[in-house]
This record gives C-alpha cells, sequence and structure tokens, in this order.
C-alpha cells in the first residue's frame, strides 16, 4: 500500500491550521452575531475559543499516539467504532466542503467593492484553482498556505494596530445589549470560526515529526487565533457607531474605512480574500483525506484510497471533493448549509472528546507522546459545553446535521458493515463494564439463593391432567432446583371451572384424575429426597388462582409446562404470558420431553450477557443432578477479535461464580460441533411468551427447554438492554 509523504513542517501545520480558521468566522460571522449579544460579541469570541480547547487537546493527543490521514474520522472510528467512524467521516467531510465554499461565496463580496464581479463565477474559478493546486501535492498546498496567511495576519496586523488608538469607550455602553441568551447564541454561531483548528490532524500522516509539530501547531493556532479575534471584533466594535457593522455583508471593511480611510479598506479587501481563499484551500485538502482514509479502512469504496503515482496526493478523493464544492458554489444557498454543517461540527467535536476516553479507559493498544492535561475532566467539560451549544442552534441546524447522520448511518449499512468486522476502543469498554455489573449481580444472586431460612419454594402448577411420565418430568426438576437449598416443593393441580359452576360444589367432588395425581405425588415425595406438598384448586379463573396461590405461600418460583398457542390463546391472549407479567416471582416454563439427572445443561446465550436468574437455575439444576453447565454464545470467527477476547473472558469468570462444572462453547453459524444437550436453558425473550426461543440462537435439540422469566425487579432497563445488544 502507498503512503503519504511526511513534507509538512511546523511553519506548514501552524499555516494551514490558522488559515482552515481566520475566513468566514471573522470576515462574515460578526455583522451576525453583533445583532445577537451586541458588544459582548467580543466575549463571545473569546468563549467560544475557550470551548474548542477540550478538542484541541484530545486531538493532539491522539494525533500524536495515530498520525495517519483523516483526522477526526480515524480518532472516532478507532475510539467510538466504524458506525460512528462513518458518521464523522462523512458529516465532516460535508461540513469541510460546506466551509469552502461558504469561503469563496463570502470573499468575493470584498472584491465587489473594488471591481463589478459576478460573485458567483468567480467563486467558482478560485475553487478550480484550488483544486489544481491541491491535486499537484501537499508539499505545494503547505507552501501556498505558507504564503497566503503571512500575508493575511500582515494586512490584520495592520488594521488592528492602526485602529486601536480611534476606540471609543462609549461604543461598549449597553455590552449585554441581547442579554445571556444572546451571547451564548453567538457563542453558539462563532464557535464554527474555530473549528479548522484541528483539521490540520487530517493530513497528520504528511507532517514532519509529528509528536512535536502537531500539538504545537494545533494549540499554537488555537491560541494565536483566539487572541487576534478579540482584537479584531474589539477594535470593530469600539471605532464604528452602533448597529453600522450589524447586518454588513463587509463588516471589516466598514470598520477600517472609518480608521483607516482607503488604504486600510484595500489592505482589508486583501486579507480578506487571502483569509477567505486560504480557508477554502484548507478546507479541500483536509476534507478530501476524508473520503482516502475512510477508503482505506473500506468504509469507502478504494478508488478513493488511489494515490498518484507523480504527484503523490488522493487525487480521486480531491476530484470528489472538488465537485462537491462546486457544485455547492453554483446550486445550494450556502450560507444555510454552511449552518447546518457547523451543528455537526460542534457534535464531531463531542465525540472526538468521548473517544479519547474510550482510548484511555479501553485496552486497546495506545500510546501517544503527548497526553491531555486535566484528564478527563476536560474532556467532560467539551462533551457538556458542546452538547449546550447545540441547543444554542436552533432546530434547522439540528435537524440538518441529523439528515446528515442518518444519511451516513445508512450507508454504512449498505456498503461498509458488510466488509468490516471491527470494533472501536469504547465498545469493547461499555462491554467489559456491562459484563462486569452483570456478574456482580449474578454473585450476589447465587450466593443469596437458599440462605433464606428454610431455602426456596418451588410451586409447581399443573394446568391440566398430566401423564405420570410428563407430571413425573416436571416434579424431578423443580426437586432439582430446591433440593441442595433444602427448600421445598409445592406442586397444585388447577382445576378450572365454567364461571356458572358453583366452586364448594366442584371442591367437594374429587375426580379419578384427582385421586391419580395425589398417589403418584406422594411416591414421588420419597423418592426425589425433597419435601413436596400437594393439593388441588379449583377456579373460574386458572392464571389468576396461580397467582394468588404464589402470593399466599410467598414462593420463589412457579414452574409450569409451556404450552403452543391455540387459536383463542392468539385471538384473546396467552393465559400463561398474563401469568408471567403479573407474577410475585420468578417463572420457569418448560418445553417438557422428558426430563432425568441432566449431565448436559446448556445455557443458551441470546448476544447479550447472561441474565443472573437464569444463570443461577441452570448452577442449581446441573448441581443436583451431578451434571455440568455447557455456557453456549453466538460467537463465530467472523467477529471482531476484541468481542471474541472479551466474551471468552466474561464466561470465565462466570464459571469461577458457579457450583457446577463448567464448559464453554461458540455456536457456529452452520450449526454444527455441538455437544447434545440434555436440558437446554435459556432467559425468556423480553418478558413475552414467543414460543420460548425469542431472539437466542437456535439450540439443535431434541430435549428438555427450560425457560427462564426473572420477576420484573430484576429486569434490567429499556437502555441497559439496548447497550447490551448493541456491544454484545
Amino acid at each position: 500500500m502507498k503512503t503519504l509523504e511526511r513534507d509538512l513542517g511546523l511553519g506548514a501545520v501552524f499555516a494551514i491550521s490558522v488559515g482552515a480558521m481566520i475566513g468566514s468566522g471573522i470576515f462574515i460571522l460578526p455583522a451576525l452575531a453583533l445583532k445577537m449579544a451586541g458588544p459582548a460579541v467580543i466575549v463571545a469570541y473569546l468563549l467560544a475559543g475557550l470551548l474548542v480547547v477540550p478538542a484541541a487537546l484530545s486531538k493532539s493527543e491522539m494525533a500524536t499516539a495515530m498520525p495517519e490521514a483523516g483526522g477526526t474520522y480515524i480518532y472516532i472510528e478507532r475510539g467510538m467504532g466504524p458506525l460512528l467512524g462513518t458518521v464523522a467521516g462523512v458529516g465532516t467531510w460535508f461540513s469541510l466542503s460546506f466551509k469552502s465554499a461558504l469561503a469563496l461565496v463570502g470573499g468575493v463580496p470584498y472584491l465587489v467593492l473594488l471591481f463589478d464581479l459576478p460573485v458567483q463565477p468567480v467563486a467558482l474559478g478560485l475553487a478550480a484553482l484550488l483544486i489544481v493546486v491541491n491535486l499537484l501535492g501537499a508539499k505545494q498546498t503547505g507552501r501556498l498556505q505558507t504564503v497566503i496567511v503571512s500575508l493575511m495576519l500582515g494586512a490584520l496586523g495592520w488594521f488592528v494596530a492602526g485602529s486601536a488608538g480611534q476606540v471609543q469607550q462609549a461604543n461598549f455602553q449597553g455590552f449585554l445589549t441581547g442579554g445571556w441568551e444572546g451571547l451564548l447564541a453567538a457563542t453558539g454561531l462563532v464557535f464554527v470560526s474555530y473549528a479548522g483548528v484541528t483539521k490540520v490532524a487530517s493530513v497528520a500522516e504528511e507532517v514532519e515529526n509529528p509528536d512535536r509539530n502537531l500539538p504545537l501547531g494545533i494549540l499554537g493556532s488555537l491560541a494565536f487565533t483566539t487572541l487576534l479575534y478579540v482584537g479584531i471584533v474589539a477594535v470593530m466594535v469600539g471605532v464604528t457607531d452602533s448597529g453600522a457593522v450589524a447586518g454588513s455583508a463587509t463588516p471589516v471593511a466598514v470598520a477600517a474605512d472609518a480608521t483607516l480611510g482607503t488604504a486600510g479598506v484595500y489592505a482589508v479587501i486583501a486579507a480578506a480574500v487571502l483569509a477567505l481563499v486560504s480557508t477554502a484551500n484548507a478546507g479541500i485538502l483536509s476534507s478530501s483525506r476524508y473520503p482516502f482514509a475512510m477508503s482505506r479502512d473500506q468504509l469507502a469504496p478504494p478508488t478513493f484510497a488511489e494515490i498518484h503515482d507523480r504527484f503523490g496526493t488522493p487525487t480521486t478523493a480531491i476530484t470528489l471533493t472538488g465537485a462537491v464544492v462546486l457544485a455547492l458554489i453554483a446550486f445550494v444557498p450556502i450560507l444555510d448549509i454552511a449552518k447546518l454543517a457547523s451543528a455537526f461540527q460542534i457534535l464531531v467535536f463531542v465525540l472526538v472528546n468521548l473517544a479519547l476516553v474510550a482510548f484511555r479507559t479501553g485496552t486497546t493498544d495506545y500510546d501517544p507522546d503527548f497526553e491531555s492535561p486535566l484528564y478527563p475532566w476536560m474532556q467532560g467539560f467539551g462533551v457538556l459545553s458542546g452538547l449546550a451549544l447545540l441547543t444554542q442552534m436552533g432546530w434547522v441546524p439540528i435537524a440538518g446535521a441529523a439528515v446528515i447522520t442518518l444519511g451516513s448511518v445508512v450507508w454504512y449499512r449498505v456498503y461498509a458493515r458488510p466488509r468490516v468486522r471491527r470494533e472501536g476502543a469504547a465498545t469493547d469498554v461499555v462491554r467489559r463494564r456491562l459484563g462486569r455489573d452483570v456478574l456482580t449481580e449474578t454473585e450476589a444472586l447465587v450466593d443469596a439463593t437458599g440462605a433464606e431460612a428454610g431455602g426456596p419454594e418451588v410451586l409447581v402448577a399443573l394446568t391440566r391432567e398430566a401423564s405420570a411420565d410428563r407430571e413425573r418430568a416436571l416434579l424431578s426438576l423443580a426437586a432439582d432446583r430446591a433440593r441442595n437449598e433444602d427448600g421445598q416443593v409445592v406442586v397444585v393441580r388447577f382445576d378450572e371451572v365454567p364461571d356458572q359452576a358453583p366452586l364448594d360444589h366442584a371442591a367437594d367432588v374429587q375426580s379419578p384424575a384427582d385421586v391419580r395425581f395425589e398417589e403418584r405425588t406422594e411416591g414421588l415425595s420419597t423418592e426425589f429426597d425433597v419435601d413436596i406438598a400437594y393439593g388441588e384448586v379449583v377456579s373460574h379463573d386458572t392464571k389468576r388462582a396461580i397467582l394468588n396461590v404464589a402470593e399466599q405461600r410467598s414462593v420463589d418460583t412457579v414452574v409450569a409446562e409451556h404450552e403452543r398457542l391455540r387459536l383463542r390463546s392468539r385471538l384473546l391472549g396467552d393465559p400463561i404470558d398474563w401469568v408471567v407479567r403479573h407474577a410475585p416471582c420468578d417463572v420457569l416454563l418448560v418445553e417438557n420431553r422428558g426430563y432425568d439427572a441432566p449431565q448436559n445443561v446448556v445455557l443458551e446465550g441470546d448476544g447479550g450477557p447472561y441474565d443472573p436468574a437464569t444463570v443461577a437455575v441452570a448452577d442449581a439444576v446441573a448441581g443436583a443432578a451431578g451434571g455440568t453447565v455447557t455456557l453456549q454464545f453466538p460467537l463465530s470467527a467472523d467477529h471482531p477479535d476484541k468481542r471474541q477476547e472479551t466474551v471468552h473472558a466474561y464466561q470465565d469468570e462466570l464459571a469461577g461464580l458457579l457450583s457446577a462444572p463448567v464448559r464453554t462453547a461458540d455456536l457456529r453459524a452452520d450449526g454444527g460441533d455441538q455437544t447434545a444437550p440434555d436440558l437446554v436453558v435459556r432467559t425468556g425473550a423480553h418478558r413475552r411468551v414467543r414460543g420460548g426461543r425469542g431472539s437466542h440462537t437456535q439450540t439443535a435439540a431434541d430435549c428438555t427447554e427450560l425457560t427462564v422469566y426473572p420477576h420484573e425487579s430484576r429486569q434490567p432497563g429499556l437502555l441497559r438492554r439496548l447497550a447490551e445488544r448493541l456491544v454484545f
């Protein structure tokens, strides 16, 4: 694979970073921000610069650990996973393309002050020229950027120095004209003025000595640009009458005309054109590296990773980016679109801070030469402040960012997902944390089982006459659940009579089935070596009768035989499902195919951590029968290596908590290489009876299947269930 040439020094890094910032943020936005905040716009620029610091520090650290083309995309993809990496890559690519087009369209009005020029054709011509320059190579781009930034800063410096002496204190009266809300709104608007500070990280693979030059270039350019912005805006407010600049298409030129005359206007025009051209140049340079980096990671077509043999640049990626910029200039109201892209930039900065936390807390190889100070407080501040700024952007920009995000997700699902098997450091961090939490719950439940005096009480609910073999299987299973913990089994045969039949009469009549039930149960009590109580209950509503008995006796578990749904049950609701949802305890539903001292109890995984209550049941049954628990999980060689490693580590820790011997078995996609189970134990899906399997992987077994429905007090919340499904 070809690599990019490292020929950008510290000067070029500084110039690219400053050039990516100084543009529309100072030559266009002050007029709009002044309407919102009044003279406090000065504080808005200072506050916005401070809020960028966490992302700048995070990016500086990650850039020294991963000096690769792609910048933001690389860090978020490696830290948060390929899905969010795709969102960040596509969104930032569009955002930078929008900013490049905005800079060119916004720069031409300054030229119009001197020449009668059509804005759109000139902007298109400048865009085409910059595309050609970028195609020729990063070295040429860096040299051009250095020249442009030097001339621009000279002109702006003269404007500030020449105008500072004419600042009028009266112009700062009514400083918080827009109140705190106006100040925050203006801060959200001008935040994008600093978005370019970290864009140089996208060309980190082309930077000499990146461990030194990237942090110095990023942080130094941010400090310099913040002071420059504050100085320019303070002079702009101080030398013009209130409202003279607000709403102007060329606010800096208006201020320069008030202090420096025609010569100042010419200097500002030159600085504005150079600044906005440099912003567009830096935007095309950095944004073109996003499809390049995504292509190398198989998240975009391979053609975007091709490097020209002569120029050493990703020509296809640059050409596509240039085409987007030209299309935006020609057909799109670019100012509105740029505001939408600004909201996405804030969201990306939030993800950058989260990605650094993922790298620091994960197990991925991560060895930066520069470390962000005040970790993790600095990153937490960056996340919270970014989210707060998003609320000030209005619903339209947020909706636009949502559309870009949705489009990126669709692209990932359709194109990228079948091609990648990576996951981010954050995924493994969350998976390990969730696994530890579930293990803690499992340990407490396994240790507490049977701790109370008398041990657990298991209610076996017989809802229809069963053969001797079927009743024996249910009692044997319940006895294994209770025996080792000195518990008791309560067997109740529930008879349902029509509503018009009196219960007292039905209860006084003992049917032949009742007699057979009592005789069999009395004999099984001695055979199973467990205390078994038995009886019959006559009612008009079996499901409510089961709950009444469970509540009166305060049983720990209800065991019932699962019946396949009949037409009446599908139309009017399944009675067993009602019992599951309303029971005051755990419910075990049995698909009865015979049960006799199971030696291989398979605990079937559903793609998340094993439910603690289900683990406790499998352990108790296997331990009582002298068998083994097999931890089965839908894991294959196609899953990421880190996921396989974490899941196996989780299973090993779980095995250490159980009293029965444990072995593990990854369930192959083809269903092969499986040890025949004697009993399959699984967790009920979403507390609804769906025939037993729910979202579990099919286990090829002709044996009794036991589905455990834990009481709602032991059920994880919706957010935790979603997190478990996503990371496991």
